[in-house]
């Protein structure tokens, strides 16, 4: 089998749109494995395959609800597991999706934490008063609108960078970080290559939730994400430290790696700067450019 350091080719499969082979109309896990040949013709060495993870399913699979289950509409861990021994017969490495940054509201973790203000998993994410009758400060999510949600049932906001489908993890909590490096190491068991790691500048934020300043720039809707410099909702103090020990997993393998989504913002400074952050933190750590 080829090292990582061989790889020429990352070819992307979004499983729902791929194949479908059971008639359903919706794409699977043996469609992906069916044209393996016809991938390793082409001289393909490694697939990165979008989520295929239990989900409600409102942002394409990136709202999980379980990281350690296939969804069943995708098919049987048995069916991914004949899929690995394929691509590997065929020299042809594995990389699937992680998503750190938020869980599905419909995961387990945040039922509990949304559940009441005591529960143990309430600081698995990030939940906060409002301030002056309104949120507790002027992030906007990627989604549109605030980035944060009231929760009735406790009186308190969470925070959600993409949809309010998709709550934020508390990455101060080193349980999170805990739970996230063991969700690493249970895909690597079964056998994945390595992992393309999404949305990842949102897992350390300013501890004090400082608003972030006004886009001088930015001349459309004054609540739009453009609006503001992100100087304070991504890449906190702690994110080299974070993404350094989920990067560390690799070491505990042979040839694993772990491809760091990543995509600049020009209002935050020397855009290198920004990417060496990524690429500095750990051999097998490298950044995925969009």
């Amino acid at each position: 089998m080829k090292t990582w350091q061989d790889v020429a080719s990352l070819y992307q499969i979004y499983p729902r749109s791929f194949l479908d082979t059971n008639g359903d109309g919706i794409g699977d896990l043996n469609g992906v494995t069916e044209k393996l040949d016809y991938l390793s013709w082409l001289s393909i060495d490694s697939i990165w395959i979008s989520p295929f993870f239990v989900s409600p399913l409102t942002d394409f699979g990136y709202d999980i609800a379980n990281y350690r289950a296939i969804d069943p509409t995708f098919g049987q861990m048995e069916d991914f597991q004949a899929l690995l021994k394929k691509a590997h017969d065929l020299d042809i490495k594995v990389m699937i999706d992680l998503v750190p940054c938020h869980t599905s509201d419909q995961h387990p973790w945040f039922q509990e934490s949304r559940s009441s203000r005591d529960n143990h998993k309430r600081d698995y994410y990030v939940w906060r008063d409002g301030k002056d009758n309104s949120e507790p400060n002027n992030w906007r999510s990627l989604s549109g609108g605030s980035s944060w949600e009231f929760d009735e049932h406790t009186g308190q906001f969470y925070l959600h960078s993409f949809l309010k489908t998709q709550p934020d993890l508390n990455w101060d909590n080193p349980e999170v970080r805990a739970e996230m490096k063991n969700i690493v190491r249970f895909w690597f068991n079964v056998g994945v290559d390595g992992m393309r790691v999404d949305a990842i500048w949102g897992i350390s934020k300013d501890p004090d939730l400082k608003d972030d300043s006004p886009n001088p720039d930015f001349y459309g809707n004054p609540n739009d994400y453009g609006a503001f410099i992100h100087n304070h909702c991504k890449m906190g103090p702690h994110f080299q430290e974070y993404l350094r020990e989920l990067a560390s997993v690799c070491d505990e393998y042979d040839d694993k790696q772990m491809v760091f989504e990543f995509y600049p913002d020009d209002k935050l400074g020397d855009i290198y700067h920004q990417y060496s952050q990524i690429l500095t933190v750990h051999p097998k750590a490298s950044a995925f450019y969009i």
